[in-house]
């Protein structure tokens, strides 16, 4: 259960250097120098404005998730909780607020990607339901060939 303290609230811009902070300090993440920089946050929350979300506690961002849509499917990324703040609650309670923001926007269904060797992420969303698609291969193609380099 969340502490009294602690606030969920929609993620600006402004918790842009919190958040990422909390990312590269988080095992099982992985970050790209385009997607994840500041302008590509900022483009991602402006496009999904009420579906993002930071658990705040005295001023402190403890946890983040992204999510986000494309009309007809859900997308979640980028979920992390501070390891001090862990089995307190807080990944839930990001978890429930995206997919309330989701539902609310006519979304049915959410999909996600977690690296096979992060346990403790595999074990959460285990945990909340989400099911191993194991006849799927994930793929992806670089459009921007200048940008190559950055992905990596």
């Amino acid at each position: 259960m969340l502490k009294p303290n602690m606030n969920i609230r929609n993620m600006t811009a402004g918790d842009y250097d919190a958040v990422y902070a909390l990312w590269i300090n988080t095992p099982g993440m992985s970050l790209n120098g385009i997607d994840d920089s500041r302008q590509g946050i900022e483009k991602y929350l402006n496009r999904n404005p009420g579906t993002c979300f930071v658990a705040e506690e005295d001023g402190l961002i403890r946890g983040v998730i992204l999510s986000g849509h494309d009309g007809r499917r859900g997308y979640i990324h980028h979920t992390a909780v501070d390891a001090l703040y862990r089995r307190r609650g807080i990944g839930k309670a990001l978890l429930d607020a995206a997919l309330g923001a989701l539902k609310r926007e006519g979304i049915h269904k959410a999909a996600l990607v977690v690296f096979t060797d992060n346990a403790a992420g595999n074990a959460f969303w285990e945990k909340n339901g989400f099911t191993l698609r194991d006849k799927l291969f994930y793929r992806n193609k670089v459009i921007d060939g200048e940008c190559e380099a950055r992905l990596q």
